[in-house]
């Protein structure tokens, strides 16, 4: 699926329209064009402030919130890159902590793409050149570079030698381009392996386990995996991490989801498995409390969307994209509902598979009101109806998220899913743009 973005910014937006008609405006893989793009602009991506780099089908941008939140808890200032943008652009370009401006950002769009000539770069290998040309410039402790997509032949894998990688939960996804399995998708995220880098990784079933083990070999890289070189275990309220010769205790992570308890785990060893950066207990435990990363169960503040609904109701926001995405949010669901009906506003892209994800939430769905995702190719609300009504579960369309909230009639738990195109509209719908 093609990348979209428009700016209120004028400067901005005048680069944005340079880009789209310099990109083939689809996917592409591959590190010959960034290679390039980058020579001309001087290999910024060889100067960047130690390296945290990032995979995983999900869970990766969470874990990325949650390296910022304890790297910056010890005082440190970091740079950012990461994907895709809720509402506005900037959002993928942090620099020192803050987001990176709109004269910042047309800035350097420009200069990227005054030296694309002939390249015809992507989106994402334009915007990841943005960032590493910004990230070089600015003094900071470390960068933390999400993975776009994959791993392998992600624009992100120019970074040669990283302080530490990790891969994050892994799942079906993006197979047109990873592979049709698990074990196939795992090698090429294990592609972001270097030679003598720790790869730090979550456990997974045994033939995906060992396809990374394959490639992290043939890299050279030692292979850090939970539940033989680091543990994690979650209590009602605590998450206790240890490895060899260090444990730590910290409170369950504020972002919602039992999942998110693994994510900071992983984002705790990459840290011990590191010697770039100085980060004490004290900020590992902070990070459970620190790290915000929006669309990921978040809970929807009082605002014109949330307002529409029945007094008593509540509002949440998830991307769940994809099943391994959504059985998470199942678990969640069954946990907030109190007993409250609970009502899904879905809206999916055409690449996802939208009967593996109804699949997972109809035993905690009472009613699914299927919209549309603005400015995307997506499955027609009707199919989604269509889906549902196969699942037993009651569904109606609606033109949209407000028109889809405005059916609600009785006090309920609302949630907004499907797509992360969707969450960005739910939050500038609500006057809630990430921060």
């Amino acid at each position: 699926m093609p990348d979209h973005a428009v700016s209120s910014s004028p400067a901005v937006q005048a680069q944005l329209d340079r880009l789209a008609l310099l990109s083939p405006g689809a996917d592409m893989l591959g590190l010959e064009r960034i290679t390039r793009l980058l020579a001309r602009l001087g290999d910024p991506h060889l100067a960047l402030p130690p390296v945290f780099h990032v995979a995983g089908t999900n869970g990766k941008g969470s874990t990325c919130a949650f390296l910022r939140a304890a790297i910056e808890a010890a005082g440190h200032s970091v740079h950012v890159f990461s994907s895709p943008h809720l509402v506005r652009f900037n959002e993928r370009i942090r620099i020192a902590g803050e987001l990176v401006s709109d004269a910042q950002l047309a800035g350097l769009l420009a200069e990227v793409l005054d030296v694309a000539d002939g390249i015809a770069p992507s989106f994402f290998e334009v915007t990841t050149a943005a960032a590493f040309l910004a990230f070089a410039r600015a003094p900071a402790a470390a960068t933390i570079v999400e993975v776009g997509l994959g791993g392998r032949l992600d624009a992100t894998n120019v970074v040669a030698r990283p302080a530490v990688t990790g891969i994050a939960a892994l799942g079906l996804d993006h197979q047109a381009f990873l592979g049709e399995s698990v074990p196939a998708i795992a090698a090429e995220k294990a592609g972001i392996a270097k030679r003598g880098v720790p790869l730090v990784t979550m456990d997974y079933a045994a033939a995906a386990r060992a396809r990374i083990a394959a490639v992290a070999e043939a890299a050279g890289a030692p292979v850090l995996a939970r539940g033989r070189d680091w543990q994690s275990a979650t209590a009602r309220s605590t998450l206790r991490y240890t490895d060899p010769g260090f444990a730590v205790v910290t409170r369950r992570p504020r972002l919602v989801g039992a999942h998110q308890s693994r994510n900071l785990a992983l984002a705790i060893a990459m840290l011990r498995h590191q010697g770039a950066v100085a980060v004490p207990e004290a900020a590992m435990r902070a990070a459970a409390d620190w790290a915000s990363w929006p669309a990921r169960m978040q809970r929807l503040s009082p605002g014109p969307l949330f307002d529409r609904l029945p007094a008593g109701s509540e509002l949440w926001l998830d991307g769940a994209h994809n099943p391994s995405a959504a059985a998470p949010v199942a678990r969640a669901l069954r946990r907030l509902g109190r007993g409250k009906p609970v009502v899904l506003v879905l809206g999916m892209l055409a690449n996802k598979d939208a009967a593996g994800v109804l699949r997972l939430l109809a035993p905690v769905v009472d009613r699914v009101l299927a919209v549309p995702v603005p400015g995307h190719e997506h499955h027609s609300p009707e199919a989604l109806v269509q889906i549902a009504g196969a699942l037993g579960i009651s569904a109606d369309t609606a033109d949209g998220i407000a028109a889809a909230l405005d059916l609600v009639t009785e006090p309920a738990l609302c949630l907004v899913a499907g797509s992360l195109y969707l969450a960005g509209t739910a939050l500038a719908g609500n006057d809630e743009p990430p921060q």
